[in-house]
């Protein structure tokens, strides 16, 4: 029986115009040969599979061959060139560093370095792997790289130089290698199959091409796999069946389905393919990269970012065409968080078939959907009593739609002022100019608290101007007034508006506006607010907002005749004394008879 050669081995380049995918390295590297501008020391770096070692041998036997061509590349036919190519050549070492990282094991190379070329003019040493190095080992490397013997060049190869000494690099030419694009790929498979006689498609081709995500090498073992299970004839189907290779017929299919807004088939499709054995989460990864392809093929410009083979990318410029750009956004968004979330979730089935519901439902009139930030949410479910309250007549409906949290809890009962309908208005209608009859005054009602500064910001008056209207789009509870009229008000409702007044002040009138909320109020007789101060300092800190307060205040509670006073009341001595914490304790529970009745009802027993 034949041995059997892999194809990687037996199809690995020989000279530098073998070499895939690397035009610009392979230029450099014969144009140093020529000009014989050769350093000391290079780092190739780059993915697994690219070409790194393979770069690295024939380097090697190019700048020791005895009759080299003009562009660089070896002869192959001189006596350094077939010691080479028969692995019996003295002058070239190859070590692998993964197995070789101690101390002892670079000292071995430095021995072998005051070794002369014993043929040819320099002796070349090749670390693969070099990142598994022991910092030691790669620390007793460093002089011997930065000052080696005339004839001696080392050629460093990793897959990760982000793990190698900086020191390192910095006495390297370093050459990046880059990923083997697809149509590279799919060109040297078929040369290989061309010359092993076997047939294959094109789109089985491209399917490898993918799956090698880049390596070269990686597609030649994935080729030799495909030829065996096929009996070499090479077919869409067989690759599928091989690699349980998730088509991108099913991507297709998914993004038609999303864009026409069928939830149901999304979700059967999605079934189909988990039986067919299929990871939700590499489906979601596939799905994501599937509209990323259908993004970049929309415009000119970006289209060269399509890294699929020709026969794909008019498929792919089709359905761009119908893909709005913010369902791209949207979809492209929603996958990539899935495919990231997908292995912490609990139930990782409902994550993705979340996601194409969601996707499913895009609605391109939405304000938050596509690459803007969400502004509003939409409600799942409408409200039953606003539907409800449609269908009333007015007034009952008017009745139906103000809640009872909104109502005023003793101000009504204790003043007269408008019926039960008037006070459920939503807000207050506008006076007309050639009106000769002043409007109805309006029960003041204590609304929800809203601390939002864009909303309130708009009922704080001016220090210099007196306050106008708000606008019909202001929240209702908000409202002011058009006329201030006389409306009784009680301490309750003053205390929420002066702290209200207090909250809304700037950020520079911070100290202020702690102040305000500390003080203690007294409503005296003709609407005289009484504000009771201990000392001087405070009393002038105060005195400026005065004038505002009270314009606030008017317009809030709907009376003019609000007027501030500021107090300076003395303090006792008997005030001022320190208490401990049981007369304080003891003091706040004379102050306040709800504490004293938890303690009661409670059974407490406090500790002190």
């Amino acid at each position: 029986m034949k041995d059997f050669i892999v194809s990687a081995r037996k199809y690995r380049p020989q000279t530098f115009d073998d070499v895939v995918g690397q035009r610009a390295l392979t230029d450099t590297l014969k144009r140093a040969i020529t000009s014989h501008k050769l350093a000391s020391a290079y780092l190739f770096c780059g993915p697994r599979g690219v070409g790194k070692t393979t770069c690295a041998r024939i380097f090697a036997k190019a700048i020791n061959c005895l009759s080299p061509h003009e562009d660089g590349e070896a002869c192959n036919a001189c006596e350094s060139c077939v010691s080479f190519n028969e692995q019996r050549s003295m002058n070239i070492q190859e070590l692998n560093a993964a197995a070789n990282n101690s101390v002892d094991d670079v000292r071995v190379i430095i021995e072998q370095v005051r070794i002369p070329p014993q043929l040819g003019k320099y002796k070349v040493i090749i670390l693969d792997e070099v990142h598994m190095l022991s910092p030691s080992a790669a620390n007793a490397l460093l002089k011997t790289l930065e000052e080696p013997p005339s004839y001696v060049i080392f050629i460093l190869a990793t897959t990760e130089k982000q793990k190698i000494l900086p020191t390192i690099l910095s006495r390297c030419q370093i050459f990046d290698f880059n990923r083997m694009e697809i149509e590279d790929i799919i060109g040297n498979l078929k040369m290989v199959a061309e010359k092993e006689g076997i047939t294959y498609e094109e789109n089985a081709l491209n399917l490898i091409a993918q799956k090698a995500d880049g390596g070269m090498r990686d597609a030649l073992s994935i080729f030799d796999q495909v030829t065996n299970f096929s009996g070499g004839n090479i077919t869409h189907e067989s690759v599928l069946k091989s690699l349980n290779f998730l088509d991108y017929d099913y991507y297709f299919q998914m993004t038609e389905i999303l864009l026409e807004h069928r939830v149901s088939a999304a979700l059967m499709l999605f079934n189909d393919i988990v039986n067919k054995g299929f990871d939700g989460g590499v489906f979601m990864g596939g799905l994501a990269s599937h509209l990323r392809n259908l993004l970049v093929s929309r415009d000119e410009e970006t289209v060269s970012l399509l890294d699929v083979a020709a026969n794909l990318r008019t498929r792919y410029a089709e359905q761009a065409k119908q893909c709005p750009l913010k369902f791209l956004y949207y979809a492209i968004a929603r996958c990539d968080r899935c495919s990231n979330e997908y292995k912490n979730a609990y139930n990782k089935r409902l994550a993705v078939e979340i996601t194409l519901i969601e996707t499913a439902q895009f609605d391109e009139e939405d304000p938050g959907a596509g690459a803007r930030p969400q502004k509003t949410l939409k409600p799942l479910f409408r409200d039953t009593n606003v539907k409800a309250a449609t269908s009333m007549p007015k007034s009952a409906a008017q009745s139906a739609l103000v809640s009872p949290a909104a109502k005023p809890e003793a101000t009504v009962a204790a003043h007269p002022g408008p019926s039960a309908q008037q006070a459920a208005e939503p807000a207050v209608p506008a006076v007309s100019k050639k009106s000769d009859s002043a409007p109805i005054p309006k029960v003041t009602k204590i609304p929800k608290i809203n601390l939002n500064p864009s909303t309130l910001a708009k009922t704080v008056p001016s220090e210099d101007k007196t306050p106008e209207p708000a606008s019909e789009a202001a929240s209702p509870a908000l409202q002011m007034p058009s006329v201030l009229g006389e409306v009784p008000f009680g301490e309750k409702e003053l205390l929420y508006y002066w702290q209200q007044f207090a909250l809304l002040l700037d950020k520079e009138d911070h100290v202020a506006s702690m102040r305000l909320q500390g003080l203690e109020l007294k409503l005296k007789e003709n609407e005289k607010i009484e504000v009771a101060v201990f000392n001087e300092m405070l009393r002038n800190l105060i005195r400026p907002y005065v004038p505002r307060i009270e314009a606030y205040l008017q317009q809030q509670l709907n009376n003019h005749k609000i007027r501030v006073e500021i107090k300076l009341v003395e303090i006792s001595v008997e005030q001022l004394k320190r208490y401990d914490p049981k007369e304080q304790f003891e003091e706040m529970m004379s102050r306040n008879e709800a504490l004293s009745r938890l303690q009661k009802d409670l059974n407490l027993q406090v500790e002190l």
